[in-house]
């Protein structure tokens, strides 16, 4: 699972550029993966897995190409393409299949769900099921919506590569979007035993990086402040669980231990994102800035906190950065302001399926003294988490009430 979780994407990229088929590059890929749970058991895993896994992968493809009679041509031009060294671009070679893919994935032929859901699935390795969840619309439909994205991309000739220059401004902010997304599967994984994905951590922040490099100087001051987000809140990676996995909250934190060459590398890209004015990546970002520099919870600027959220809220009208807000007010005004604007949110009917809701709503019920609704809350909360690791939390929680 480590394996795939690690490869996935950059196979299913190399692959994708080696075939120009995006149906066919997961197919073998996923034939090369079972092919490795075959194998490496009985004769030990290679020294690159991603290197074997893309070897086999390609054997397979030109296979499959061969047999189809009328590609015999199409396949001399894959074995060379291959080989083909990677196209300079204003005397910068880019050789990074994942960050052609992202910019394939966002042409903007398809539209925004279309290209953050294919790209969630070649990228990162989600399954339909997962994205389906993540969008909340049913299955039949996702996979649908997967399939004519792909489809379209064909029909349309979007060539696999960064594009020029000319072309970039165009696509950045869906390119952002999808980056975004992709930290925030790794940040809090949805589904899984686990928390935290680092690897789709790592990666968002190193395709951002790579992203924010490629534009030079023409790069937006927001694409700073999403880097910066991202450094941010990855820097408390270590802290935000024991070693036996179980969340720890914020409040409870070593921050003796937070990465700290970390921040101080995003501090200033932080005052960089502010320069595009209150955008929700360069908020969000002023905001983590202010946990990362307070010594402790108690010491936190929370109605400076609160006053951003609130901006934020403003621009995205998000009814969880209200409940962000919300949680913000109760750690200077208490709990009773803080729950008054969770059930001023809750009447409205927003959020009622989300357990981060009903969980908030249940620690300051519990900091009130009404047991009773707190119960009830944690055990809504619990009832609605998907992830493991989460549900493991609130049912020590909800115990701790009963």
């Amino acid at each position: 699972m480590d394996t795939y979780r690690d490869a996935w994407g950059t196979v299913v990229a190399a692959l994708i550029r080696l075939t120009g088929d995006f149906h066919l590059a997961e197919d073998v890929a996923q034939d090369a993966f079972a092919a490795a749970l075959e194998q490496w058991p009985e004769h030990g895993a290679p020294n690159s897995p991603r290197a074997w896994l893309i070897k086999v992968a390609q054997h397979k493809a030109i296979n499959i190409l061969r047999r189809r009679s009328r590609f015999e041509g199409a396949c001399d031009d894959l074995e060379a393409r291959w080989t083909t060294p990677p196209i300079e671009r204003d005397g910068t070679a880019i050789d990074d299949d994942r960050l052609r893919l992202i910019f394939t994935c966002c042409h903007p032929a398809l539209a925004r769900e279309a290209q953050v859901a294919l790209t969630l699935r070649t990228l990162c390795g989600l399954t339909t099921e997962e994205i389906a969840r993540a969008f909340m619309v049913p299955l039949p439909t996702m996979a649908q919506r997967l399939v004519r994205a792909k489809h379209k991309i064909s029909a349309a000739g979007v060539p696999y590569e960064v594009p020029s220059p000319a072309q970039r401004p165009e696509r950045l902010e869906a390119v952002m979007a999808v980056l975004y997304l992709l930290f925030n599967e790794g940040y809090a994984a949805t589904h899984g035993a686990e928390l935290i994905r680092a690897e789709l951590c790592t990666e968002a922040i190193r395709l951002c990086s790579l992203v924010r490099q490629l534009m030079g100087q023409h790069a937006p001051a927001e694409l700073s402040g999403l880097l910066a987000l991202m450094l941010l809140h990855d820097a408390r990676r270590e802290t935000r669980t024991t070693v036996e996995g179980d969340v720890v909250l914020l409040e409870d934190q070593d921050r003796s231990r937070w990465n700290h060459p970390q921040i101080e590398r995003a501090l200033p890209l932080v005052e960089e994102g502010l320069l595009a004015g209150p955008t929700p990546y360069a908020l969000q970002a002023a905001i983590a800035a202010l946990h990362a520099r307070a010594p402790s919870s108690a010491q936190t600027d929370w109605p400076q906190i609160a006053a951003l959220y609130a901006r934020l809220e403003e621009v995205t009208d998000a009814p969880l950065v209200a409940l962000n807000r919300a949680v913000a007010v109760s750690m200077f005004e208490g709990a009773a302001a803080g729950l008054a604007l969770i059930e001023a949110i809750h009447s409205r009917g927003f959020l009622d399926g989300n357990h981060l809701l009903h969980a908030a709503r249940a620690a300051l019920l519990r900091k009130l003294g009404r047991h009773a609704e707190c119960v009830q809350a944690y055990t809504k909360a619990l009832a609605l988490a998907t992830n493991d690791t989460e549900k493991r939390f609130l049912k020590r929680q909800l115990d701790g009430e009963k």
